[in-house]
């Protein structure tokens, strides 16, 4: 398949928190995480006019870090979300970014099967710094994100089990007296944040 490589579907689940800027730079002290230890990573995001995937509480992203291109498609699961996953060349990427053509591949069908419009657009674009450690069996995931004039921190706790990952996450957040917070994912806040700006 010219231009795309697969990889395959997985199921995610992960917790979030919101923290204030102050959370987030304390608890990079705690676990030493430096300067050094941060990746950068653009994320790209598509939707179609109406939003019709925005609808369905699905997202579809190229996401950019290194030389590699990722498109993703995440969809509602059970527990979580199901990811439908495609490497992309270089030029696949920027044929979608530039002109919307969806290269053929994993994610192509999936959107097809399911009845979704391929009349996609790419609607913005979000910056990630982002540092990762292992964690009590799971992977946790320190983000800061810029998008429009926004600055947002994050902590993203990614586990193999609901039950128990929900259970360290909390008490991570209670040892550092860290509030619960309601956290939507990076589309949405993007997307809010758009609105919000009438945009």
């Amino acid at each position: 398949m010219k231009g795309c490589i697969q990889v395959p579907q997985e199921l995610e689940i992960e917790f979030k928190n919101l923290l204030e800027k102050d959370e987030f730079l304390a608890l990079l002290e705690h676990f030493n995480i430096e300067e050094s230890d941060f990746i950068s990573q653009e994320n790209h995001y598509f939707d179609t006019p109406d939003f019709k995937l925005k609808g369905e509480q699905s997202a579809l992203r190229i996401r950019r870090k290194g030389n590699k291109q990722i498109l993703t498609l995440k969809t509602p699961a059970k527990e979580g979300l199901l990811e439908t996953n495609q490497e992309l060349s270089t030029q696949a990427a920027d044929e979608l970014l530039e002109s919307g053509i969806m290269p053929e591949g994993e994610v192509k069908q999936f959107l097809v099967d399911r009845r979704f419009p391929l009349s996609l657009i790419h609607f913005g674009s979000l910056t990630t710094r982002r540092a990762e450690i292992d964690f009590d069996g799971g992977l946790l995931v320190f983000d800061e994100s810029s998008y429009f004039s926004k600055v947002d921190y994050e902590l993203e706790y990614e586990v193999q089990d609901f039950n128990s990952g929900q259970e360290t996450f909390l008490n991570l957040l209670k040892e550092h007296g860290i509030p619960r917070r309601k956290t939507n994912n990076k589309i949405k806040r993007f997307y809010e944040e758009k609105v919000r700006l009438g945009l």
